[in-house]
Formats: structure tokens, C-alpha cells, sequence
């Protein structure tokens, strides 16, 4: 596993720590030794869900920006995320590897002088005056675009980080899921031409397999595939029955899915009872074991947690995209032991929460990546955990059955136009829904019936494909820890403001609690002097000699917190 080793500075008063040394995977330390000694601009690393990209990348970013700092250049390091609940976790992440990355970044303020750079998602990118700005920031810079294959998905999103990376010195692209299938050029993305069409080219590729091969990186992943009797009307009025290995019309397969998941049905309950009771028993032995059940729509993610909660008698937190406080949920149901959380479209790629061990994949999605990156929600490593099986609860739909057999698949983006007869293709129609979801107006007109969940068949995936379920025991777990040929030596990086030592809290977590108390000492003063607040923002501001509070350092706000409670003292002994 990962390590790190941390050298005490500063005087009696402050030791703070310096990250001096790291011990990587043996999978991180190849593909850093790769990055280190590579002398193009562009570097693409393909590594399968929880196997660390973050932190390879994280290591690739310090050893090279303290290469320049040896040289007596302070660079940026601009970090592009998915999301914007990931521009935190990556903050973070950073702060941990000894980097300050500002992950409230805005064009219209500038970059304190105590950080070494920022997070920044795709999509604030887009808007031109972002696009603009890290144009300059990022100049001879260092870039890593996370989850890179967004930038094929927006057109707005690849022209947006091809104008404001197109000067930086190093790029580091990472992907954890297969590239969708389309025409698409990914900006900094190499590409090799084959018989099948241009393939992107990854400098270094991981798949699942791989991971399970060296044990103690990713969990092995069970699929409990269940099957099922529906029935529901057509729009022309017809009744139909199917279970999900009968043939059916390309119009009703969704349909079919669209059934069993159904609230009205019984398919969702007995699924959703044999979950509950998987995770039961796996929390008898770790009382922190989550599940996930991942909706189709908010209506559907509501009604699923009172099923829990009613039928089940367990308590379910429910998160979606347009709820303002979903990356907050999503944080503390993290951190939390509590049993289930009940998402749409929010608990994906990237998302860390390490204690999932159980889901059931409740979503009319079929795609082949939107499949991939919610099983990869199940396959991060928890140390010191004597048993690691997550089981993911799936209808047994053809198409997705054939993602789960294709999990181990190492998968490339490939540019083609878009053919006409796609479906039969590897990346074509089964990687997308079923005919739009069988059209708008149809859906009005289609109705349950009932359904009923019957057999349930087990397979998991191995480092040689797939097997069919047997309670086998755990691999045995290398450890890596005192390998010396994995260990990264680490120089030092100081920022335009000088080193900053490791402490507890990250600059962005100390700016924003002292943000906070300058916030409360003005009201304070507004009070006290009767002048509004823009005036006595702007006298704060002069006191401490800054020009604006986004783009203060830590030593700035501390100095300009003192100026002001000094100031309110005075007015306080005058006033009495």
C-alpha cells in the first residue's frame, strides 16, 4: 500500500511536517518511472477505479514541480476535475502529498501566492473567461486532466481545455473508464491508426484485472445477476410477458428493465430485500459496511428509501444532482456508519467512499461506462480489512450482463463515425439506451403490469475472465510498505510565498475558517462604526495591506484578522 514519510521543520513553538519520501504501488512506481523519464508534453495513464490514480498523479505533479523549483522557477499546477464535489477531494488529496491546490478558483479573482495551484472542473472551463485566465496561469506550467474522456463527451468542454492548456509543459491525462464511441478528438490524446479506426494511445494502461492479479489494490466484485417474470401494456394496448432471457424486440427491451425496476412491481423489493440482507450479515463483521442503490430518477430514489425504510427498517440517505447540498451527504454518509445511501447520477467517477460493499444497479442506464464507473464505486481497497468482497445486485438485461463479463476488458477510445447497422458493434447501440429510451410520447402510454424477481446467478471477475460464483477465500494480500524499489524521494516546493509546512488543515481549510472570523469581526464593526459594509471590507483591507480577500494568503487574513480585532478593541475602550 501507499505510504508516506513526513521530516519535522520550524522551531520550539511549530513543527510542522514536510513530505520527504513516498512508497507507491508497484503499478504507480512503473508508470511514474514512464512519466519521469518521458520528454513529451503529453502523458495518458488508463488505470481501472480505486487502483490510486490520484495518487500517481499526485507524486508525478511534486517530483515535477520540484524540478523546476530547483531550478528557480515556482510553477502552477492546474488539476481539472469531473465535478465539482471532486475539486475538494483532490484539494485535499494534494494537501496530503504536501501540495496547496485552491479549489474555489473563480476567473475573477486571482491565485494567492501561498498555493502551488488550483482545481478547476470541465465545465467552468467552458465559459471563455475561465479558458482565458489558465491560459496564463498554466503557461509552462503542469496540467492534470482527470477522467479526461469528459472532454470527448462536450464539444464546449475539449475546446475549452484545448485553449487553456495549450501552453503548459507537461499534461497528465488519466482515465479510469473506457472512452465512449464517437468521433470525437480528445485534446493531448495521441492517437494510432488500426483496421478498426483511430485508437487513443494510453502511455500506460492498469485494467481491473491487473489489480486483482497483484492483490491489495481493488476488491473482487461479485455480480448477482437476477432474473425475473414482467408484464406490462404496450402503447397499442397489448399485454406483454418476458423474463430477461427471452428474445424480444429491440422497442421493448428497455421496456422489460424499465418494469422490473418499477415501485409497482415486486422484482425492486426482492432484490432490494436480499441486498439489505447481504449487507446485514457483512456488517455483523464490519459495522461500517455501506450499500448504494443507484435510481433511475428522483421519484424512483425516493420511493426506493422509503421501501428500505418501511419494509426494510433501515435508514436510507437520498442524493441528487440538483439538491445543493448532495456533495455534503455524499462527504458525510463517507465518513459515516450509517446503512444506505440512494443516489442519481451523483455517486460516480471518482467518488470516494471506500466502505461501500454492497449495491444494487436500479437505473434504466444501460450504458457500458456509466456501468463501469458505478461498479467502480465497489472496489476501493480498505487496509487491514480481513475479507474485501463487494456484490453489486444487477437485472439480468442482456446488455447488462455483457458490461459485468467485460469488466477485466481494457478498453480505447476509438474514432468512427457513427454507422448505421451499430448495434451488433462492440462500443455501438448495446452502450447506449435502448432506442432514447423507446421515444418520449411512448412512454406515456406504457404501463406495469406486475413483476416478479426469480433465479439469482453469481459470477465474479478474475484476472484470467470471468468465473461463476464459489465462496472462495480472499488472495492473500502483498505488502509493499518496506520495498525500497517502490519508494519516490521527494524534494521540496515551495510557493511564490515561501515553503508551507504540512499541518493538519490545508490552506483552503485554514483560508476558509479565517475568512469566517473576518466575516464576523466585520458585521461587528459595521455595528460599531455605522458604516456600511463595502467601507469597512475596504479598511480591513487597507489595514492589512492586501487588495482582495479571494486572492489573500494565510499570513495576510491572520494579519488582517489581528488589524481588525485590534481596531474593534479601540472603538469598544472609546465606547466605554
Amino acid at each position: 500500500m501507499t505510504g508516506l514519510r513526513r521530516a519535522r521543520i520550524g522551531g520550539p513553538h511549530r513543527t510542522p511536517l514536510l513530505l520527504t519520501s513516498i512508497t507507491l504501488r508497484p503499478w504507480q512506481r512503473a508508470a511514474f518511472d514512464l512519466f519521469d523519464a518521458s520528454e513529451h508534453p503529453d502523458f495518458l495513464a488508463v488505470a481501472t477505479p480505486g487502483a490510486g490514480k490520484t495518487t500517481f498523479a499526485l507524486t508525478c505533479a511534486r517530483s515535477q514541480l520540484s524540478k523546476w523549483a530547483a531550478d528557480g522557477t515556482a510553477r502552477r499546477l492546474v488539476v481539472v476535475a469531473p465535478t465539482s464535489h471532486l475539486k475538494l477531494q483532490w484539494a485535499l488529496a494534494a494537501h496530503r502529498m504536501g501540495l496547496q491546490l485552491d479549489p474555489d478558483w473563480s476567473p475573477d479573482y486571482g491565485l494567492a501566492r501561498d498555493t502551488h495551484g488550483l482545481v478547476t472542473t470541465y465545465q467552468q472551463i467552458a465559459t471563455g473567461a475561465a479558458a482565458d485566465k489558465l491560459q496564463g496561469l498554466s503557461a509552462e506550467g503542469m496540467v492534470v486532466l482527470d477522467e479526461v474522456h469528459h472532454a470527448g463527451h462536450e464539444r464546449a468542454w475539449g475546446d475549452g481545455i484545448g485553449r487553456a492548456f495549450a501552453h503548459a509543459e507537461r499534461r497528465l491525462s488519466l482515465s479510469g473508464t473506457p472512452f465512449r464511441s464517437d468521433a470525437a478528438r480528445i485534446p493531448y490524446v495521441r492517437y494510432d491508426v488500426t483496421a478498426e479506426g483511430d485508437q487513443a494511445h494510453a502511455d500506460f494502461t492498469y485494467g481491473y484485472a491487473d489489480a486483482l492479479r497483484d492483490g491489495g489494490v481493488v476488491r473482487p466484485v461479485y455480480f448477482p445477476r437476477v432474473d425475473g417474470q414482467m408484464e406490462w401494456s404496450t402503447p397499442s394496448g397489448d399485454v406483454l410477458r418476458a423474463t430477461f432471457h427471452d428474445e424480444l424486440a429491440r422497442d421493448q427491451v428497455s421496456a422489460r428493465l424499465r418494469t422490473a425496476l418499477s415501485l409497482e412491481g415486486d422484482w425492486i423489493v426482492n432484490v432490494l430485500g436480499q441486498a439489505h440482507e447481504r449487507l446485514r450479515k457483512i456488517r455483523a463483521e464490519q459495522p461500517d459496511a455501506g450499500g448504494l442503490v443507484i435510481a433511475t430518477d428522483q421519484e424512483h430514489a425516493q420511493g426506493i428509501a422509503r421501501m428500505l425504510r418501511n419494509r426494510f427498517n433501515t435508514a436510507a440517505e437520498v442524493v441528487v444532482s440538483d439538491d445543493p447540498t448532495a456533495s455534503r451527504k455524499i462527504a458525510e454518509f463517507a465518513s459515516s456508519d450509517r446503512p444506505w445511501l440512494v443516489s442519481v447520477r451523483m455517486v460516480s467517477e471518482g467518488v470516494d467512499i471506500p466502505r461501500l460493499r454492497v449495491g444494487v444497479y436500479a437505473t434504466t442506464t444501460s450504458t457500458e461506462l456509466f456501468f463501469r464507473q458505478a461498479v467502480g464505486r465497489f472496489v476501493r481497497w480498505q487496509t487491514g480489512r480481513p475479507t474485501q468482497k463487494a456484490y453489486v445486485y444487477v437485472p439480468d438485461d442482456p446488455r447488462l450482463r455483457n458490461h459485468a463479463f467485460r469488466i477485466a476488458e481494457a478498453r480505447r477510445h476509438v474514432l468512427r463515425p457513427p454507422a448505421a447497422d451499430d448495434d451488433q458493434s462492440p462500443n455501438g447501440e448495446l452502450d447506449r439506451q435502448v432506442a432514447a429510451d423507446d421515444v418520449a410520447e411512448q412512454l406515456a402510454l406504457f404501463s406495469v403490469v406486475s413483476s416478479t424477481a426469480t433465479g439469482v446467478k453469481f459470477h465474479t471477475v478474475t484476472e484470467t475472465g470471468v468465473e461463476h460464483y464459489d465462496d472462495e477465500p480472499d488472495p492473500p494480500v502483498p505488502d509493499f510498505a518496506d520495498d525500497p524499489a517502490l519508494s519516490v524521494e521527494l524534494a521540496d516546493v515551495p510557493t511564490e510565498a515561501g515553503l508551507v509546512p504540512f499541518g493538519s488543515l490545508s490552506v483552503a481549510e485554514q483560508k476558509d475558517e479565517l475568512r469566517t472570523r473576518n466575516a464576523d469581526v466585520a458585521k461587528r464593526l459595521v455595528d460599531m462604526t455605522g458604516w456600511n459594509h463595502a467601507r469597512v471590507q475596504g479598511e480591513m483591507n487597507r489595514l492589512a495591506g492586501i487588495s482582495k480577500v479571494s486572492a489573500a494568503t494565510v499570513d495576510q487574513l491572520e494579519r488582517r484578522l489581528r488589524y481588525a480585532e485590534s481596531w474593534l478593541r479601540r472603538l469598544r475602550h472609546q465606547g466605554g
